[in-house]
């Protein structure tokens, strides 16, 4: 039986716009089952374990902006982490996918619940064949929006046969912490094409060269367009 895993995450939330949260943003992970990460995955945990993160589950945004359980660690460290997190995803021979709000253009919760089911509705057409050729599709996520859960549950159960939903601790699995990742990033384009980076995401990544080179140019090659 052939199976697709689909893991997924949001940034942001359905309320009211605020410039301190002008975005809702879904990344969706996508692995085919078929393909054997055992040796990417045994790789990063041992480069954790060596830097002092073993077990642990990674966050990439208190990572980037110093903040929860990484406010004491320095800059260094912080962004080796986030490095070896880029350097899983290029290796590994997974496909990405974002979708994204801005709650401005949003009149309520539900006006912004349908332009993002639009959103991943026409994903879904457009790449119909790739998703049908899965006996299953297996979607991860942790339920901790409800509005997100509403979505991805009507729009895959509407459209695909086979499809199956997980609700997920984020420790659980690393697929899902680089979904994180992803809207971490993805969340910081967004800002630094609006010149609108804080004082911290502007310390970790120095330059938007760096950010474009080293972590939004790897991303874009890993979409499934």
């Amino acid at each position: 039986m052939k199976e697709l895993s689909v893991f997924v995450d949001e940034s942001g939330d359905f309320g009211e716009y605020s410039v301190k949260a002008p975005y809702y943003i879904i990344s969706l992970i996508f692995h085919d089952q078929s393909v054997d990460l055992s040796s990417n995955f045994a790789e990063l945990e041992k480069w954790l374990a060596a830097a002092g993160f073993s077990h642990h589950c990674t966050h990439a945004g208190p990572i980037i902006r110093r903040e929860e359980e990484y406010q004491y660690i320095d800059l260094a460290t912080r962004q080796r982490l986030l490095k070896r997190l880029m350097a899983f995803v290029r290796m590994s021979d997974i496909c990405i996918r974002t979708f994204y709000i801005e709650k401005r253009h949003t009149t309520d919760s539900v006006d912004a619940a349908g332009k993002l089911s639009k959103q991943l509705s026409r994903f879904i057409r457009d790449h119909y064949s790739f998703l049908m050729s899965f006996d299953r599709i297996k979607v991860y996520y942790d339920n901790g929006q409800i509005e997100l859960t509403h979505i991805l549950s009507s729009v895959f159960n509407s459209l695909l046969d086979g499809v199956e939903f997980k609700r997920v601790l984020p420790s659980e699995y690393r697929l899902f912490q680089i979904a994180d990742l992803v809207c971490s990033l993805k969340l910081t384009e967004l800002k630094a094409a609006s010149s609108s980076l804080s004082k911290s995401e502007e310390v970790f990544f120095g330059d938007l060269r760096t950010l474009r080179k080293n972590y939004l140019k790897p991303l874009s090659e890993k979409e499934l367009k």
